[in-house]
């Protein structure tokens, strides 16, 4: 992705292509239209209003310099017809009002007919200081500048629709990065659950066993904790993997953790394997059986556990389901929906005790 918006690229353009012809069409004015040093100081005062308008209006801006820039530009024209003589002139006022009024807020229709009518009104007013050729003056003072003036404000409003349709592209593009930070972080958490929810839960089960066993059989027990000490271990280094995006389960892994969890609680595992899982699924699976472990040894009374292995498929059925409405678990709301991300579905049915998680890719087991 571009780091560079959009909006910045359009206004370096912007500056670079027509303010230097802004400047000489400004020069080109004043200098045809003033007679004396005096006519160049007011005259430039135009030019330099209109320019400061432009730069600001590149920028998103304008209407902060709006008033006074109006004000000026709208005070050299009267001065142009009625002092100077020259109709050049109308050249600040025609950019600073194409500039400003498309970006007013609303009568923006009424504020462009009130301009153009204003140019033409004052340009009008040259035929009370010169009335001798009154076709001329009009067409000097106020036909040309009106029309222009009208054709450039009628140029500038699909302008500024174009700019609100880069800012509306900007900003979304702003809100889907940030709505991808926030799914990295919603998955990160999830991960992160996995592990340690999953980690502590087996640490309270092996505790329990191991305080059961320490007077009765010591080795035993040395052995519990042992494999606690492993398992905190294992943990921390699964969390360091997470942490720099390194962490893969591996579903060999995850089937013999959980059959040694299931057997460690009393609970009776058979795994069918119906044929070899694709190593491009064996991941999300594994999540899938990570957390469908957890839950079954923390909220079921189960005694028997089977699980059935297809190539794009994986099926955790439990005889614990409570003879009560479906429950709700959040960590299989989340994993359905990492499950959907990769275009899989997550399935979750009870009925007549049995409680039975099932993760699929049909569209790839069609393929």
């Amino acid at each position: 992705m571009d780091t560079e918006p959009a909006r910045g690229k359009l206004r370096k353009l912007n500056l670079t292509m027509f303010l230097p012809l802004f400047i000489v069409g400004g020069v080109v004015a004043v200098v045809s239209d003033a007679r004396t040093w005096w006519h160049v100081v007011v005259l430039s005062a135009g030019v330099l209003a209109a320019m400061v308008a432009f730069v600001r209006w590149t920028s998103g801006e304008v209407l902060r310099v709006a008033i006074p820039c109006l004000v000026v530009t709208a005070l050299v024209w009267p001065f142009s017809v009625l002092l100077v003589g020259g109709g050049s002139a109308f050249f600040g006022i025609l950019l600073v009002g194409s500039f400003v009024v498309p970006q007013l807020p609303r009568h923006r229709v009424a504020a462009s007919i009130t301009f153009v009518v204003y140019i033409a009104a004052v340009g009008a007013a040259r035929l009370l200081v010169s009335p001798e050729d009154v076709s001329e003056e009009l067409v000097e003072f106020v036909f040309v500048p009106a029309a222009i003036t009208a054709i450039v404000l009628g140029l500038m409003f699909p302008n500024k629709r174009f700019y609100d349709v880069v800012k509306e592209l900007e900003e979304s593009r702003e809100r889907e990065a940030e709505s991808a930070v926030i799914r990295e972080r919603v998955r990160f958490a999830s991960d992160l659950h996995d592990i340690q929810g999953h980690t502590l839960h087996v640490v309270k089960l092996k505790t329990a066993l191991a305080r059961k066993l320490v007077d009765i059989d010591a080795e035993r027990a040395k052995q519990e904790l042992g494999e606690i000490h492993a398992l905190v271990a294992d943990t921390i280094t699964q969390t360091k993997e997470l942490a720099y995006a390194q962490r893969r389960l591996n579903l060999s892994a995850e089937l013999e953790n959980a059959r040694n969890l299931f057997e460690a609680a009393g609970i009776r595992v058979r795994i069918n394997r119906e044929g070899d899982v694709d190593p491009d699924a064996g991941r999300v699976l594994g999540q899938v059986l990570r957390e469908t472990t957890t839950n079954i040894l923390r909220h079921a009374q189960a005694t028997r556990v089977r699980i059935t292995l297809s190539e794009w498929s994986i099926t955790i059925a439990n005889d614990g389901a409570q003879r009560a409405p479906l429950p709700e678990l959040r960590g299989l709301a989340a994993l359905e929906q990492r499950v959907v991300a990769d275009g899989g579905e997550l399935t979750v049915e009870q009925e007549d005790g049995q409680f039975v998680t099932a993760a699929s890719f049909p569209a790839r087991e069609e393929s």
